[in-house]
């Protein structure tokens, strides 16, 4: 009898991509596992049958040879088969079970199915000057952390003896139940999940592997970071189980605030005051720059509180740039307090001989609204 097309045993089309394969293959497989068909013969024929068809289009060589040669492409003896030509159902469940939650909680599956037992990520939180996100700087950290275990190098045995085979898992890591119509597979109770046990464990870290260690690091912090950034560190975080890759360490940085600057994105921000005088008649005002300088800007007569100037290349560095932003400085005009008697007569005299309409247009136009408003309401 000949074989159907494998695309149309999962029912997809030829163009389909790899995750809608995937797909249809975990769904037909929940619907003709074995398991939940006992004794149901089309059941497991249909079953062997979408296994042996995603067996190949999962993979991108053997779908390239299918595609070009058809069945052809596996015959004699190199067609997708299970072991010693049959094939194993609980491992195919299994399969199905591992894509859909081998990465649950961080669980991995090593290379014989065991818990990888890789060492947890760190967070350090630390907080940095305006300044120093823009210049950069080189940073000494002291994270306590679990380190490799300097009396066992790692493994976990005493006196330089080496783990067995765990003989309940056989090394596999992983152990199976059947409840019902699903196989249920659980981390081995002997050993963990490692696939190995410790007769002697070492004294000095308890069998683990690893102990407490309080450790220095040195970060480059870049120049023009900003808040919340996220700098990662491989290989510095927690040291794995009995010899298992370490993980890593991220820093997450905070920038305090700023007396004088706010700062947006590249750009910087800096409120300046200004003596009403300066905001009248004009002039030239000294602002200090984020780079420890200063610079000179000019105010035309007759400024407004909000108006802005732009400084350009006076902000922030931009991270891996050699350019930087942009600086504003916003003006905000002050009103006198605490006058003399002196001071008080000259205003008194400038009050007398100011015109409405061109020494405070706004105001005049303001209340010239006013006026219009209450006529409107008369009407």
């Amino acid at each position: 009898m000949a074989k159907q097309d494998y695309y149309q045993e999962l029912g997809v089309g030829r163009d389909a991509a790899a995750g809608e394969i995937k797909k249809a293959y975990r769904t037909l497989a929940m619907k003709y596992h074995p398991d939940r068909n006992p004794g149901d013969e089309a059941a497991e024929r249909k079953f062997k049958e979408i296994s042996e068809a995603y067996d190949v289009l999962k993979d991108e060589q053997k779908r390239a040879a299918y595609d070009r040669f058809g069945h052809a492409a596996f015959e004699n003896g190199g067609g997708p088969r299970g072991p010693a030509g049959g094939f194993d159902f609980s491992s195919g469940f299994a399969d199905i079970f591992d894509e859909m939650f081998g990465d649950f909680m961080g669980q991995r599956r090593g290379a014989r199915g065991g818990v990888s037992g890789r060492g947890a990520d760190m967070r350090y939180n630390m907080e940095i000057s305006l300044e120093e996100a823009f210049k950069g700087k080189q940073a000494t950290i002291r994270v306590p952390t679990s380190t490799v275990c300097e009396v066992c190098a790692g493994t976990g045995a005493e006196g330089g003896s080496q783990p067995s085979i765990c003989p309940t898992c056989t090394g596999i890591g992983k152990v199976r139940a059947q409840q019902g119509f699903f196989t249920i597979e659980r981390s081995c109770p002997t050993c963990g999940g490692a696939g190995r046990v410790i007769k002697d464990p070492c004294r000095a870290c308890a069998g683990s592997g690893r102990t407490r260690k309080e450790r220095s690091l040195q970060v480059n912090i870049p120049a023009g970071v900003e808040d919340g950034t996220r700098i990662r560190l491989a290989g510095e975080g927690e040291a794995g189980l009995r010899g298992a890759p370490p993980g890593d360490l991220y820093i997450f940085l905070s920038l305090k605030p700023h007396r004088l600057f706010q700062r947006d994105g590249a750009d910087i921000h800096c409120k300046v005051p200004m003596p009403m005088t300066t905001a009248s008649l004009g002039g030239p005002i000294e602002v200090p720059t984020i780079d420890g300088g200063r610079a000179n800007v000019t105010i035309p007569p007759g400024t407004q509180t909000g108006a802005q100037f732009r400084l350009r290349g006076k902000g922030m560095s931009i991270l891996r740039s050699p350019n930087r932003g942009d600086m504003y400085v916003l003006v905000q005009v002050e009103t006198p307090t605490n006058l003399s008697k002196r001071q008080r007569e000259l205003l008194e005299e400038f009050e007398k001989e100011r015109g409405p309409e061109y020494t405070h247009p706004e105001s005049a136009g303001f209340f010239a609204r006013v006026k219009e408003f209450f006529e409107d309401l008369k009407d």
